[in-house]
C-alpha cells in the first residue's frame, strides 16, 4: 500500500529518518517538514542516506520549513507547498506520520 512518510524531527536528534529509510516501500513518498529539512544539509549522513534511496521513492521538503532554517534543497528534493502538501495525503493510500 502506497504510504506517505512525514518527519519533522531533525535527524540529528532523533534516529526517525534512518528508521523510516528502512522501511520504505518503492512506492512510497518521504516528505520532510520542520527540523527534519536538516537532513537535506549538504554534506552530512542524512543527504547521503536520502540519496541512496531508490529513485522511485518521492522525496518531498516543505517549502516554509526550507526557507524558515535558509537551507538549499538538492535537485533530488522536489519543494512543495501546504496545498500540495494536502494533495499528496489524499493521493497516497496512507499517511504515517514520524513521532
Amino acid at each position: 500500500m502506497p504510504t506517505l512518510h512525514v518527519l519533522s524531527d531533525s535527524p540529528f536528534t532523533d534516529e526517525s529518518l534512518s528508521s523510516c529509510l528502512r522501511l520504505l516501500g518503492e512506492a512510497d513518498g518521504l516528505l520532510l517538514c520542520g527540523d527534519a529539512v536538516y537532513a537535506l544539509l549538504a554534506d552530512t549522513e542524512p543527504l547521503q542516506a536520502l540519496e541512496q534511496i531508490s529513485e522511485t521513492i518521492e522525496l518531498y521538503a516543505l517549502e516554509e520549513d526550507i526557507e524558515a532554517r535558509s537551507i538549499s534543497a538538492p535537485a533530488r528534493a522536489k519543494v512543495i507547498g501546504y496545498p500540495e502538501f494536502v494533495r499528496l495525503s489524499m493521493q497516497f493510500a496512507k499517511v504515517n506520520s514520524w513521532v
